[in-house]
């Protein structure tokens, strides 16, 4: 999915209905990939879509879960687990992330509006 700006400073991704609920969508927002995520609880998360252990743009298609309150996001490569709310690393699975990269993922600003999904382009951690 191509982003298209919406109001000042926030980029409209979609309407909600278009996200299915605990699956992610990958969107390229200016020049970089950013995975979307509908949870079943009805929050809409938003987190780098590149993978810092492998390399892969493929955050998107991890799987979601949680650690006790936290909703969380498996790498489908290594199966690193992060959180959705600050992008943290909870289990690097005994590896190091690739040279030049931190072990957390980056996480945007994203809301709902009259049914469509908007996200900030920079990332607030």
């Amino acid at each position: 999915m191509t982003a298209v700006a919406a109001r000042p400073g926030l980029v409209d991704l979609c309407a909600l209905d278009r996200l299915v609920p605990d699956l992610g969508v990958a969107a390229l927002v200016g020049d970089e990939q950013v995975a979307v995520f509908r949870l079943a609880d009805g929050s809409v998360h938003a987190v780098g879509n590149l993978d810092p252990y492998s390399g892969a743009a493929v955050m998107s298609r991890g799987i979601t879960g949680s650690r006790g309150e936290v909703p969380t996001i498996a790498s489908p490569v290594y199966k690193q687990v992060f959180s959705l709310v600050d992008g943290q690393c909870l289990d690097a699975v005994g590896m190091d992330p690739r040279p030049g990269r931190g072990p957390d993922l980056p996480v945007y600003g994203v809301r709902v509006d009259h049914g469509r999904v908007l996200l900030d382009p920079r990332p607030v951690r």
